[in-house]
Formats: structure tokens, sequence, C-alpha cells
């Protein structure tokens, strides 16, 4: 009996722990440089976790000097694991908005060409709908004068960067805000949408 009722516990620590995992959901941004892009989600109260990394190319585990080569296709992207529970996708797409100059192709501040560029990756279509009617209500605000011009695309596999570009904003603050400040990031993003999200 002990032993039935035992199994039968750890039935259900397993079967929570699996719900607890399942209560998660990820969604994935590029938004030129990803050292940038992770600080300021690392920010949102209900995101978990965030990782650097590329995709929408088409080579597979590229390196950072293959990316930023720029024959891979990769965008510089950071993969971001929420609770849903605490923040929902929409209002992640919506502060994503806010951190990035959308009417620059090939280009976010001071870092040019297609590895910068922005775009949402979608996981589903759900989250491509939540996407899509974000950029329509953004497009019929006319808040810029220039065209938005972020890409919408279905999601590719995810490859996590090098460990050294991690969490770089913490393991390396002083060069990290130096190349912000540098790359004139929260300047540009303060002139288009009012306001800095850092601030």
């Amino acid at each position: 009996m002990k032993t039935a009722a035992l199994g039968f516990i750890l039935a259900i620590l397993v079967f929570t722990a699996a719900g607890a995992r399942a209560a998660t959901d990820t969604a994935v941004f590029a938004g030129g440089c990803f050292w940038c892009v992770e600080s300021d989600f690392d920010t949102v109260p209900g995101v978990i976790s965030t990782t650097s990394g590329y995709t929408g190319g088409h080579v597979a585990n590229p390196s950072y000097e293959q990316v930023s080569g720029k024959h891979t296709g990769h965008a510089e992207s950071v993969q971001v694991v929420f609770d849903p529970e605490k923040v929902s996708y929409a209002q992640l797409v919506e502060f994503f908005w806010r951190s990035i100059d959308p009417t620059t192709r090939d280009q976010q501040f001071c870092d040019v060409g297609n590895p910068y560029r922005t775009a949402i990756f979608v996981r589903g279509a759900e989250q491509r709908a939540v996407a899509e009617a974000s950029l329509a209500a953004l497009e019929k605000s006319k808040t810029f004068k220039e065209a938005i011009v972020t890409e919408i695309v279905d999601a590719t596999p995810f490859y996590p960067a090098e460990d050294y570009h991690q969490d770089y904003y913490r393991k390396n603050p002083l060069r990290y805000n130096y190349y912000r400040y540098g790359c004139g990031r929260d300047a540009r993003v303060k002139e288009l949408w009012g306001k800095s999200v850092t601030h």
C-alpha cells in the first residue's frame, strides 16, 4: 500500500512539473544588436529568460563571424521565454516596437547590414495574428512619416550565440554602456517614441 501511495505521489509531482513547464511560452525578436535587445527584455516583468542568437538564415550552427560577415541570412536575435500569466505575447510585441527603429531597413542605429534587420519571428498562427494586428494598429496610428519595414516572418531554427555574448551587458557593463551610448540607440528610440525603454 505504501509503495502504491508513493507511486501516486510521484506521478502527481511529475504531472505538476510538466504543467509548470508548459506554463511558459517563447517569442523571438530581431532588433539590431542582440546585447541591447536582451538587456531591454530582461527588464520586463514576466520574462523568465533571454538568449542571444541567430535565426532567419540558411546556415546551421553559424558563428558570430559568419553572421557578421553578412552571408548567412541570419539576423542577430533574442529568444524570450516568458510567463503568459504575467505578461502576454501582445505586450511583448508592443514593448519590442518601442525599443527599435521600425522604419530603417537592414540597419539599427550604428549597426548596418542584413544581420541587423528588425523582425518578429512568429511561432504559429496565434503569434502571427497578434503581431500582424499590432503592426496594422501601428500603421493606422501614422506614428511615423516613413513606412514600417519590420518583417513578420515564420520562425526558423534558433541558434544560441557564443557564451561570451550571453548577458554581455552584465558581464561587461562598461564596454556595453559605452557601445550603447555611442551607437545612439536610446537617443533614436526617444526621438521616435518620446522615451527610451531604458528610462
